[in-house]
């Protein structure tokens, strides 16, 4: 045999081979690589991981480690491990894989209705990676407050109840410098120029909605039950608004999981300054986080001559509404007597 026939058919073998190997090289880099039953999954990769951190995480959802790390190692992913939340489909390949794991998802992170600003760090907390102590810890960080107009009291006033995009892996102090944003976003000119003809800076309106929040679950009467309110402030009465004595008991006892559904006179005597029974005027912050609806009832209320109102009991979820004392006295009485004959006794 020829060198000539020798050389060609040595070469028609080793591009045999590295064909063969290429195909199984391709094979392994985009032949599915996932072992998980569920269409999508989403990855948590906390800040600082290395790349034996990812192998860890991502482990019981890849079929073939061997092929990922190939390609995570050929990407240059091994040096370069990106911190956050990604989305992985059923039957990504390694090639896939590795690309997902560099595109960071959102999340459409929402609260609302929180009593406390403690409760709302819990509540994010629960939804991106800084844990509510990190949380806490930049809200009420005393500059921060002094820069913006805020204290420890007021301090849930500055978030407005929403649904946002965020990072899951945002910093505390980035989430919350997004908050402040937002806030003053919502607190536009129309709406400051509306808060001060009813004579309330921002927060003290967010204060007077979160009242108004607490009193009725109805949208369509809350407008009415804040212009009571402004009617009992114009007047120099006292707000006398029931939410903020359960509120004072919960933050006297410190339990605020605690249900109330019923105030006593005894209560209505406590010295504590969300007592509007006993204080003049507006409470130290807001008793809980108002919604929207809540707070544009205060800044476009209903004009009214009313001043009291109780709990209905012909319809429920409702209020009714007097302009004497007289005719308030009646409609607290057929109240009163309802509720001890459901046998509420707290």
């Amino acid at each position: 045999m020829s060198i000539k026939k020798i050389i060609t058919i040595i070469s028609v073998v080793l591009i045999t081979i590295l064909m063969i190997y290429g195909v199984v090289v391709l094979r392994q880099i985009f032949s599915p690589n996932t072992k998980f039953t569920d269409s999508e999954i989403y990855i948590y990769v906390p800040t600082d991981s290395k790349y034996k951190d990812v192998q860890q995480l991502v482990a019981p959802f890849i079929s073939n480690m061997d092929h990922f790390n190939m390609v995570a190692e050929k990407r240059g992913y091994t040096d370069n491990v990106i911190p956050g939340r990604f989305l992985v489909t059923k039957g990504m390949n390694s090639y896939e894989l590795v690309k997902a794991l560099r595109f960071n998802s959102a999340v459409k992170l929402a609260f609302n209705n929180q009593e406390r600003i403690e409760d709302l760090a819990g509540r994010i907390g629960s939804q991106i990676e800084p844990d509510s102590i990190l949380l806490l810890n930049s809200f009420k960080d005393s500059i921060f407050m002094q820069e913006n107009g805020f204290n420890e009291d007021n301090i849930l006033a500055m978030f407005i109840p929403n649904t946002y995009e965020v990072y899951w892996n945002t910093t505390a102090v980035k989430f919350r410098d997004k908050m402040i944003k937002e806030y003053r976003n919502f607190w536009n000119k129309e709406r400051i120029a509306k808060a001060e003809k009813q004579g309330f800076t921002p927060i003290e309106a967010t204060i007077l909605a979160s009242i108004v929040h607490k009193e009725s679950v109805k949208k369509d009467e809350r407008p009415r039950i804040a212009g009571v309110y402004l009617n009992r402030l114009r007047a120099g009465m006292p707000l006398q608004a029931d939410p903020t004595v359960i509120y004072a008991i919960k933050k006297k006892s410190n339990d605020f999981e605690q249900v109330i559904k019923r105030v006593f006179y005894n209560d209505l005597l406590m010295s504590h300054p969300y007592n509007t029974y006993m204080n003049v005027g507006l409470p130290p912050g807001p008793i809980a986080m108002p919604d929207i609806t809540a707070l544009e009832a205060v800044l476009d209320p209903e004009k009214n001559d009313f001043i009291y109102f109780c709990a209905s009991v012909d319809r429920f979820g409702y209020h009714e509404f007097a302009v004497t004392l007289e005719e308030h006295n009646k409609n607290a009485k057929k109240y009163s007597d309802w509720i001890n004959r459901q046998g509420v006794k707290r």
